[in-house]
């Protein structure tokens, strides 16, 4: 069977019936028609040294971005950026920067209970009051001390509201 005929068997059926049955059956291909089926997705070579393993899971994933759709703007930008990173320092040690822009929605449950801190020009919004900082709506809501950033799943320090959240 030639690369010709491999691709039209393993062409996406539509909807998600053919996609889970395609990833089904991934694990029984070769690993030439893996390789196969990689340069019919990416239209390029796989790297050579590329085991089977990576092989199964580059070819899902292009499957699934072609018959679910891919990621988002903001996570090709935030990919990128971590990639940008990588090529010059070598490891992500440095933190990234993200703003919590006004509007922003923060949300967490803590006990049993949601917690909704809103970000404003001013601050932050929860409980009907403004506050000055995560940190400590995060210890009205815990009783203790806690990083308000890393509370609430951001990194591990913010200033004020608008302000740069590091991301480590």
């Amino acid at each position: 069977m030639d690369d010709a005929e491999r691709a039209e068997d393993v062409m996406i059926k539509p909807g998600a019936a053919g996609l889970a049955q395609h990833l089904a059956a991934l694990p029984q291909m070769s690993h030439a028609d893996l390789r196969g089926e990689w340069r019919r997705l990416y239209r390029a070579q796989p790297p050579k040294k590329l085991g089977r393993d990576m092989l199964e899971l580059g070819v899902a994933w292009k499957l699934q971005e072609k018959a679910l759709g891919g990621l988002g703007a903001a996570s090709r930008r935030r990919l990128a950026d971590v990639a940008a990173v990588l090529e010059k320092k070598g490891d992500l040690g440095q933190a990234r920067v993200a703003k919590l822009r006004p509007g922003a929605r923060l949300v967490r449950e803590w006990r049993g209970q949601t917690h909704e801190v809103l970000v404003s020009e001013h601050g932050f919004h929860w409980g009907g009051k403004t506050w000055r900082s995560l940190s400590v709506i995060a210890r009205e809501i815990t009783g203790t001390q806690w990083s308000g950033p890393r509370f609430f799943g951001l990194g591990v320090k913010a200033v004020r509201a608008g302000a740069e959240v590091a991301h480590g």
